[in-house]
């Protein structure tokens, strides 16, 4: 059984990193824990949190709750983005 603060951080509500973090964790279970094959997949788990948290920034400014947009809120963020 999974403890509170992991079940928060498998929850994509919580996380918007998830899929970044389990590449991440991937790309070092195949490569033998060497970090400097997978590089690219931290950029995109550093740059995947530093957006969100940047969103969270914003909302918390501007008095929207919740800080964290849900994960369907977050797809549509991310399509008008993209």
């Amino acid at each position: 059984r999974m403890s509170r603060r992991a079940q928060q951080l498998r929850d994509r509500d919580i996380n918007p990193c998830v899929a970044e973090t389990d590449a991440s964790r991937k790309c070092m279970d195949e490569n033998n824990y060497n970090k400097n094959m997978c590089t690219g997949y931290f950029l995109k788990y550093k740059n995947c949190r530093k957006f969100w948290h940047d969103i969270k920034m914003e909302r918390r400014r501007n008095g929207v709750k919740p800080d964290m947009p849900s994960a369907e809120e977050r797809k549509k963020i991310l399509d008008s983005v993209e």
